[in-house]
């Protein structure tokens, strides 16, 4: 089972838009990796869709993207057009076909317990150092939320530059919190512009990436 922090696995694999390695296409980019159970199903119909509207917004953050099914690639060369028609976008990053489940079985992406054949509606992001930053499993149920995703997104790449953490409902631009194990003689090194402090263990202060505390 693969977890946060561990490398994600590389694998070669048939896509719709032809054989990919996925280390060289990751590249030195941040990448999204992310399941639908298969193709024609009315949920993830609409996620793919409304992925390829926000893809500019992924693409600004050097974030590429992919997905994958147990479909074949005829399936997903069919029902890319049904996107297209019915949600107005038509995706333009690669599918996976992974008939075969390799790929699936790989990243833990198949539960039993659900189905013994279909993927589960798993996410994925993961770093330029190959790393898995984040996994996120939904029913079938449930579409996905990809302006939470680009949330995160936007967390993590905040994080892995300066050493905040981001509070709840945070997006980009408010105010982020000073790491725990950063004492306050060491923040006034990171952070000469200074900081609030609401407790002890939370004190607060502007975006850095903002010009306040750079």
């Amino acid at each position: 089972m693969v977890k946060i922090n561990d490398t994600a696995p590389n694998f070669v694999a048939h896509t719709s838009q032809g054989l990919v390695d996925f280390y060289s296409y990751i590249d030195n980019s941040w990448a999204i990796l992310f399941s639908h159970p298969k193709a024609f199903t009315p949920v993830c119909t609409t996620e793919l869709g409304t992925l390829q509207k926000l893809l500019p917004a992924f693409k600004d953050r050097n974030v590429k993207v992919i997905g994958l099914s147990v479909d074949s690639l005829d399936n997903h060369n069919v029902w890319l057009n049904d996107i297209k028609e019915t949600q107005g976008y038509l995706p333009e990053y690669p599918l996976i076909t992974d008939t075969d489940k390799s790929i699936s079985k790989l990243y833990d992406m198949i539960h039993e317990n659900a189905s013994d054949t279909m993927t589960v509606r798993t996410v994925f992001i993961i770093g330029p150092d190959k790393k898995i930053k984040l996994k996120m499993d939904y029913p079938a149920s449930a579409g996905r939320n990809f302006n939470e995703i680009l949330r995160v997104v936007d967390s993590l790449q905040l994080t892995a530059n300066y050493k905040v953490s981001t509070p709840a409902n945070w997006v980009q631009g408010e105010d982020v919190i000073i790491g725990s194990a950063i004492n306050d003689e060491e923040a006034k090194k990171l952070f000469p512009k200074g900081w609030t402090t609401h407790k002890p263990y939370l004190r607060t202060l502007k975006d850095p990436t903002q010009g306040d505390n750079a």
